[in-house]
């Protein structure tokens, strides 16, 4: 029996890779690896080169696959070489609305454009300040304008004269003093007094009182004119002001008109700037002629809030087109914000308190996004599939839609997007997306599939090489050996749990050299040897291993009982595996189980009691399925057995304890005592062929530990699956223990191997009678199971 054991048994060359060290050294020497930007995943560089080179509607990407597979630098880094030939977009500017200030207009620009027309505003608003109010003081201006206030006098003086005639006709007297005119009485060609007046008989005071009373009436008639006079005047002063004005703006805005004559968007908003520049003019004009003059009011300040550009995105001649991430997906964010200020109490906003978003500074480029985070915003998503689908970017706030916001807002024109948005997110998020978002589809027509596990190949070696070298540049570390880069390469695919495979998680391996840069410069080293990544793992493993090692010491002491030599009935060593934090540990635990007769079938006791998850339960419940089909092929299968895992307290998930379970149920069955000195994994489905599991370097290294503790006999080992052989990378110290011949790893394909190799006795082969040999495991499982069937069921045996 000990031939077929032996037979099975793995030979340490197979338990760890074959490493391609030649391939490591030539990476090593050629610093061409040093430009590496991906790592295999050739579907995801073929997808992503589709998809930044379509131009078609919809084809917007979905870049899909785990955090920290490296996903966002290497897609980020192939669009910006993608870019690299592409030229800078459009800028986008809003100037003032002046018919509706509440709807600020949007300009489009060649690239640089905006900030050159921001410039020449700037330009034209220094040349009004030293043109005005200076033009006022001209002396053709002040010349005019005196003429126009001497014409009033004019009038209003002949008006006066006519009266004053009249009233000297008559005997009276016309004063005019400080703007009020008053009359007295002529006797003897003397003005009277108000004294020599009283002394007057009756009759001449009454003559004189009408004569008076006759003279303010014609005075009132007189100067009914006079607010007509005014108004007529202070019109033309308006005038002057205001031709004045045109006449000294019109050489600054005529340089303006002929820069850009071929863009009729300009020159519409020239024409309208003309009006409304005159009247801040005057305004200004006004401002300075009053005797008390405002200290907040500034000129430059006055006339920039009013004419001043809002560049919302510049771009520089010779750019590239803009890749931009957005961490942090808001709304104001992604779209943009208004600005409010307080002035005196109120809310106040306008055209240049537009603020841009994430959208503006990627139009005519790459947008990146979490979709993750993105979805969790509240009205971003059927937003931004809104703008994608319109190709507009419309500015508002939601907040007002749902009464949140009372104040009066701006509403700018929307601007034109021409933007290619690349999501990033889970595969769980895709799928859930295409299922409940009809648009998704219509919007996202490029997935980006990013794998979890790179074959290894001469090339994938090179680009990883690249990239560690690349990266250890970065930390000041010059060289790295040869043995060093195999430990990382032999790290990466323990991580995929694969001979044959690379993990994409590089970001790990990255951690790794971190690490262990740390202990090089604590040497005082430049070179990053094989020692310094040892040193960093045996740390690594001590910071995260107290849980670890606080089960490993419960076994030792006893309180949990694992037995590692010897032989029992009904129980067996199983292989489980902890994930905590960012450590996994593989840990023994032992199966045990019980049959009697009775009828209420295999008994999970996990499941009972709510500690087993769904696919331990099918796991479990495979068991019967198996010894239905393998033994009751005559007989109804009656027993009952019960099956648990013992001291065990917390959930229980995972069908790979599944054989091991079947292992101790058949030896509780038949009474055949199983070896303690060995610890089994795997999964079995109803014919009884075992399936790989996960998790297997860390389950036989997490048993070795226990058997190395208590003193390696060269009896102990584990049994897994055949298809597991290819995800061994073990430790060397249980490749050290297997050369030795301490300790043994055995691979099984059938549940029978598994009972021959624990029971060391034969399973038996099932005869063209249908009959197993007797004294095999199969033939006393049959005759017991046989016998429970009659006690139960009642009736003679044959």
């Amino acid at each position: 029996m000990s031939g077929e054991i032996k037979h099975t048994s793995l030979t340490p060359s197979s338990l760890t890779p074959t490493i391609n060290r030649k391939a490591i050294n030539s990476a090593l020497k050629d610093d061409e690896a040093l430009h590496a930007t991906f790592i295999g995943q050739e579907r995801a560089r073929e997808a992503l080169t589709f998809g930044l080179g379509i131009n078609a509607k919809g084809y917007n990407l979905y870049v899909m696959g785990e955090p920290a597979t490296g996903r966002f630098t290497l897609v980020r880094d192939y669009i910006a070489r993608q870019v690299a030939n592409l030229n800078a977009p459009d800028d986008w500017v809003y100037i003032n609305n002046f018919a509706e200030e509440r709807e600020p207009v949007a300009l489009k620009f060649p690239t640089g454009g905006g900030k050159a027309f921001h410039k020449d505003i700037s330009q034209l608003i220094d040349d009004v300040l030293d043109t005005f109010p200076v033009a006022f003081d001209n002396p053709g201006y002040q010349r005019k304008r005196a003429n126009i206030s001497r014409e009033f006098d004019k009038k209003y003086d002949e008006a006066i004269a006519a009266l004053e005639r009249y009233a000297q006709a008559n005997d009276v007297a016309l004063y005019e003093e400080n703007g009020e005119i008053s009359f007295s009485p002529i006797v003897e060609g003397k003005p009277l007094t108000d004294t020599e007046f009283a002394a007057l008989n009756e009759s001449q005071r009454s003559h004189f009182y009408a004569l008076i009373d006759d003279l303010e009436n014609r005075l009132s008639e007189s100067l009914l004119s006079l607010p007509s006079w005014k108004r007529e005047n202070s019109e033309q002063l308006r005038a002057l002001d205001k031709q004045t004005a045109e006449q000294g703006i019109k050489p600054l805005l005529k340089v303006l008109e002929h820069k850009y004559s071929a863009e009729l968007g300009i020159l519409k908003y020239l024409k309208q700037l003309k009006t409304a520049l005159v009247n801040a003019i005057l305004l200004i004009v006004q401002e300075e002629r009053k005797d008390e003059k405002s200290d907040e009011f500034d000129q430059r300040v006055f006339l920039e809030e009013q004419f001043l550009p809002n560049v919302l995105v510049a771009n520089n001649v010779g750019d590239t087109a803009p890749v931009i991430y957005e961490p942090n997906p808001t709304y104001q964010n992604l779209f943009g914000k208004i600005e409010y200020t307080n002035i005196h109490g109120g809310v106040f906003t306008n055209y240049r308190m537009i603020r841009p978003g994430a959208l503006h500074r990627a139009n005519g480029g790459y947008l990146l996004l979490d979709v993750d985070q993105l979805i969790e915003q509240p009205y971003v998503w059927e937003t931004l599939k809104l703008a994608v689908k319109l190709g507009r970017l419309k500015m508002d706030l939601p907040q007002q839609d749902v009464g949140m916001v009372n104040a009066i807002t701006l509403h700018p024109q929307p601007i034109d997007l021409n933007i290619k948005i690349v999501l990033l997110g889970s595969r769980d998020l895709y799928y859930t997306l295409q299922d409940y978002d009809d648009e998704f589809d219509e919007l996202f027509r490029v997935l980006v599939d990013f794998d979890l596990e790179i074959q290894v190949s001469r090339q994938a070696l090179f680009d990883f090489v690249g990239k560690v070298r690349k990266h250890l540049a970065q930390l000041n570390i010059q060289h790295v050996t040869a043995n060093a880069m195999c430990r990382l390469v032999e790290y990466s695919l323990r991580m995929a749990e694969h001979q044959q495979k690379l993990s994409a998680h590089f970001s790990e391996v990255i951690e790794l050299v971190n690490e262990a840069h740390f202990f090089c410069m604590k040497s005082g080293s430049d070179t990053l040897e094989l020692h310094h990544l040892k040193t960093a793992l045996a740390a690594k493993k001590r910071r995260t291993g107290r849980v670890s090692q606080t089960l490993l010491n419960d076994i030792k002491e006893g309180h949990v009982l694992i037995a590692t030599e010897g032989k029992a009935i009904g129980k067996v060593n199983g292989l489980t595996v902890l994930d905590i934090g960012d450590t996994a540990f593989g840990t023994p635990a032992r199966i045990t189980s019980t049959v009697f007769a009775g009828a209420s079938g295999v008994v999970d006791i996990e499941r009972e009691v709510e500690l087993g998850q769904p696919i331990h339960s099918k796991g479990v419940m495979l068991l019967t399925g198996y010894l239905g089909n393998k033994y009751a092929q005559h007989f109804p299968l009656t027993l009952s057995a019960n099956i648990a895992l013992e001291q065990s307290y917390g959930h229980i998930d995972g069908d790979s304890a599944s054989l091991g379970e079947l292992v101790a149920l058949i030896s509780a069955l038949t009474e055949i005592p199983c070896l303690q000195t060995l610890a089994i994994t795997g999964s079995i489905n109803q014919y009884g062929e075992v399936q790989a599991v996960g998790g297997v370097n860390e389950k036989i290294e997490g048993y070795f530990d226990l058997c190395q503790h208590r003193g390696l006999t060269g009896t102990q080992g584990v049994i897994i699956p055949k298809s597991n052989a290819i995800n061994l990378v073990l430790d060397s110290t249980v490749i050290d223990a297997v050369k030795k011949g301490l300790f043994h790893i055995y691979t099984v394909e059938t549940v029978d191997d598994a009972l021959s190799i624990l029971m060391e006795q034969e399973a038996g082969v099932l005869s063209s009678r249908s009959r197993y040999p007797k004294n095999t495991i199969n033939y006393h499982a049959v005759n017991r199971l046989y016998n429970i069937a009659l006690i139960v069921n009642g009736g003679d045996g044959e």
